[in-house]
């Protein structure tokens, strides 16, 4: 089974290339946020207690979130998985790779998409989203339709986040490049990091992404 991580700062594109992914090679997108929300809804015994943790206003523990993981695991996932938000610590990095070696699997790769700071903070304060369907639209490199509809499904309003500013955008680079530089350094030294143009078309992304998996697939890292 193919493992694999996204690393990069908001807006480099990670949801993209891993609906991508998802779609091509029938992985699954393994989201932090989505498990949490799906197991507080299951009733199982994992989900009560993430029901509760969160009743209470508390972060969720990381033993939580590599036991959501083990369970997502142990379903059997023959396409592949991608993990997206986790790891966000050194911690949780040793906590996934300790999993993954008592379940015999390993991680493939880690794939940082790396930007520049400037031109991904004019990229993201120029976007917009349809009101309808989710779909992204970029004031310079994707304009929404003239006739003012959304050219997936028809709807006419569109919403920009409030955070999508310079001032946030750069607070929130910030807190990424600190607390995920030591991951970047982490993996690199594990021979596990390799690394794309986020800020690229997203076809020759996709494309870059696709190559080094398939690399990975032919000339396997060690566990």
């Amino acid at each position: 089974m193919t493992a694999i991580i996204l690393l990069g700062p908001p807006g480099a594109g990670k949801g993209t290339q891993a609906r991508l992914l998802v779609e091509a090679r029938g992985m699954v997108q393994l989201s932090t946020g989505d498990m949490l929300r799906e197991a507080q809804a299951s009733g199982t015994e994992m989900g009560k207690r993430v029901a509760d943790v969160m009743a209470r206003g508390e972060l969720v523990t990381d033993e939580i979130v590599i036991g959501l993981i083990r369970e997502k695991l142990s379903a059997g996932l023959e396409g592949g998985v991608i993990f997206d938000g986790f790891p966000r610590t050194l911690a949780q990095a040793d906590a996934l790779g300790a999993l993954l070696a008592e379940m015999g699997l390993r991680l493939d790769t880690v794939i940082e998409m790396r930007v520049n700071d400037d031109a991904l903070v004019a990229r993201i304060t120029a976007r917009s989203t349809c009101g309808g369907c989710g779909e992204v639209y970029n004031d310079i490199t994707k304009p929404i339709p003239a006739d003012g509809q959304c050219a997936i499904c028809g709807a006419t309003t569109f919403n920009r986040r409030a955070d999508d500013n310079e001032d946030s955008l750069r607070q929130r680079l910030m807190e990424y490049y600190k607390k995920t530089s030591p991951l970047i350094g982490y993996y690199y030294a594990k021979g596990q990091l390799q690394a794309v143009d986020g800020l690229g078309e997203i076809d020759v992304v996709a494309e870059a992404i696709s190559s080094i998996l398939d690399q990975a697939k032919s000339d396997p890292l060690s566990p």
